[in-house]
């Protein structure tokens, strides 16, 4: 077996980078799609409500899929799992840009949302492989920064492509994304890398899973990311029925939710390091839905030449103060979980968080059948009220000594170092850089 470099020589992090080109385009085409709905429906000879669902089947098939597949495939090599889900992932984008009807697109979507199910854990997963401890974080860094910079970045540039270009391009740029990733995963991943890399089994995930604690701050999770997509999966028609803004311009909104979601992440995992993760989570719920309200208040009662002010600085309040939530939820996950716990721990809460986009594009759904538009922000603050109730509950129930470590072996790590030796948290990723 042709041996690895050593992870102290900088060619030693070059696959990181493939790694990350990999998320970045599952990360562009996870979010793009918010963007797209308008023209995808106009296109597609439906509604928006309807097209609205191909974001919920995504979402819904990642959460259910991801763990499902990522146990069943624990045997296999793992370089040989993360190129053949990426370049699955290429093939399943040009189905999308060359399907001709609202079934093939949907059937498109859960075969992307499988691949990506399994790639970006295994990613997470390789990426320490690759590094090795000592510089572990920065490897998460590296890998994680694709999602990062695809929601910046990846998300609005899909939604101006679409609205020059149409949306069949957006699918088709991802697509090229993936595979360059897959022909660099080819090329820069050794082989045998990852060899012995342990896989929870899906009993290991349900018993974290099922303990107390744990189970609630999931479900805070799912809360968190149901409110966010009940207004995200129609951010473009909330912003051309609120606003005077329109096709293009829509785009540009996007850029700016990206920005400040990127610059939420960082400063949330500062913010975490600093002054713990409660005192970062409490705050970002309530900045949350304060930017909800905001943004629905805005819309039922001011004229759409007033509201486009106070309507935007509610989607960048929303989207600084969502995503500081993000790695704090992570660290307070470490905590609770443990040494051993902590990687079943944070790839459960992804599967929850898609959990809750599947049921934030649903509610969003819902919301447009039964009311307009305008409601959207309403819910999408009724859910993270409901986030914050339960956070408060879950800190009661600290309190009384129930959300303890089941043995001291498994104790939580005392220092970030520590903790991010073992993690795939964004917390790391975020405080490597």
């Amino acid at each position: 077996m042709k041996p690895v470099p050593s992870p102290t020589r900088p060619a030693a992090l070059t696959p990181l980078y493939w790694l990350a080109l990999g998320t970045f385009a599952v990360g562009t085409e996870s979010f793009m799609i918010a963007g797209l709905l308008p023209d995808m429906a106009a296109d597609l000879h439906t509604t928006i409500v309807a097209s609205g669902q191909l974001v919920t089947v995504f979402a819904l098939a990642y959460a259910l899929s991801s763990p499902v597949l990522t146990a069943l495939t624990g045997a296999l090599q793992r370089r040989a799992l993360l190129i053949g889900s990426l370049a699955f992932f290429a093939a399943a984008n040009l189905l999308a840009f060359a399907a001709h009807s609202y079934a093939e697109l949907m059937a498109a979507r859960i075969l992307l949302a499988a691949a990506a199910g399994l790639y970006v854990p295994g990613a997470n997963a390789l990426a320490g492989a690759i590094a090795g401890p000592e510089r572990r974080g920065k490897a998460l860094a590296i890998v994680n920064g694709g999602i990062t910079i695809a929601v910046a970045f990846g998300v609005p540039l899909g939604a101006l492509i679409g609205d020059r270009l149409g949306w069949r391009v957006t699918f088709a740029g991802v697509a090229a994304l993936a595979s360059a990733a897959t022909v660099g995963l080819l090329i820069g991943l050794p082989r045998g890398i990852g060899a012995g890399l342990p896989t929870a089994t899906l009993r290991e995930r349900i018993a974290v899973a099922r303990q107390p604690a744990i189970l609630l701050t999931l479900l805070v999770t799912t809360l968190w990311a149901t409110g966010a997509y009940t207004i995200y999966t129609y951010l473009a028609l909330f912003i051309a029925d609120t606003t005077p803004l329109h096709g293009a311009q829509i785009g540009y909104v996007l850029f700016g939710w990206g920005v400040a979601a990127a610059f939420g992440v960082m400063a949330g995992g500062k913010a975490v390091d600093r002054l713990g993760a409660r005192r970062v989570i409490v705050p970002a719920l309530g900045v949350t839905i304060g930017a909800f309200s905001l943004m629905s208040a805005s819309a039922h009662w001011l004229s759409a030449s007033i509201a486009i002010l106070p309507i935007l600085v509610g989607v960048v309040a929303w989207g600084v103060a969502h995503w500081s939530f993000y790695p704090a939820q992570q660290a307070a996950l470490i905590d609770l979980a443990g040494l051993r716990g902590t990687p079943i721990a944070l790839s459960l809460n992804a599967s929850f968080m898609y959990l809750g986009f599947s049921l934030g594009a649903a509610l969003g759904s819902l919301t447009l059948s039964f009311g307009s538009a305008n409601d959207l922000g309403w819910v999408a603050a009724a859910c993270e009220v409901a986030a914050l109730g339960l956070t408060r509950r879950l800190a009661r129930y600290r309190m009384r000594g129930v959300a303890q470590p089941a043995a001291p072996e498994t104790a939580a790590p005392t220092s970030f170092a520590s903790a991010c030796s073992t993690s795939q948290s964004p917390r790391c990723a975020t405080r490597a850089q």
